[in-house]
């Protein structure tokens, strides 16, 4: 079923790509391994970033969420990123992936454009880097100031 479910949507993402972000199979041989480049939107702190997000899915898409995390099926920053809603390991706090939000209508554009939509509007309140959402919180600009740094260091083309 997945295979069949990812095929389609490969096909749309084709036919109707997107500015903010590009995806697909890491291979032409393993449809359940992707691979997303997202682009920091402008006016954000994120902005001039090219971000890497590694998506691997299971037999079980689309009826069960992507997890935030790693081993099985997951969603994951590859690119280092100073965000609230990333953790040191590049697993992402977004309602889209929660369990109880996730309904099988959801798709890899849904998902990417939530990634986009949490770079262009970073969420403190529903944070999984508390230092990170404190910074933001206590000192905006220092906390700007410190995305612009780690984009230059490890998001820059």
């Amino acid at each position: 079923m997945a295979s069949k479910r990812l095929q389609k949507e490969l096909g749309e993402l084709t036919n109707t790509p997107s500015d903010d972000f590009a995806t697909g199979p890491v291979s032409d041989s393993d449809l359940l391994n992707w691979e997303a480049k997202l682009v920091g939107p402008a006016n954000s702190p994120y902005q001039g970033g090219k971000f890497t997000v590694a998506l691997v899915f299971t037999s079980d898409y689309p009826f069960k969420p992507p997890k935030a995390s790693p081993p099985i099926l997951f969603v994951k920053f590859v690119t280092k990123i100073y965000h609230p809603n990333v953790d040191e390991d590049g697993s992402i706090c977004i309602g889209v992936l929660k369990a109880d939000v996730w309904k099988p209508s959801n798709k890899i554009a849904d998902i990417l454009n939530s990634l986009v939509l949490v770079l262009a509007e970073p969420n403190a309140d529903d944070a999984i880097n508390t230092s990170v959402a404190e910074a933001m919180n206590s000192n905006r600009a220092q906390y700007e100031k410190t995305c612009q740094e780690w984009i230059n260091k490890y998001a820059s083309v």
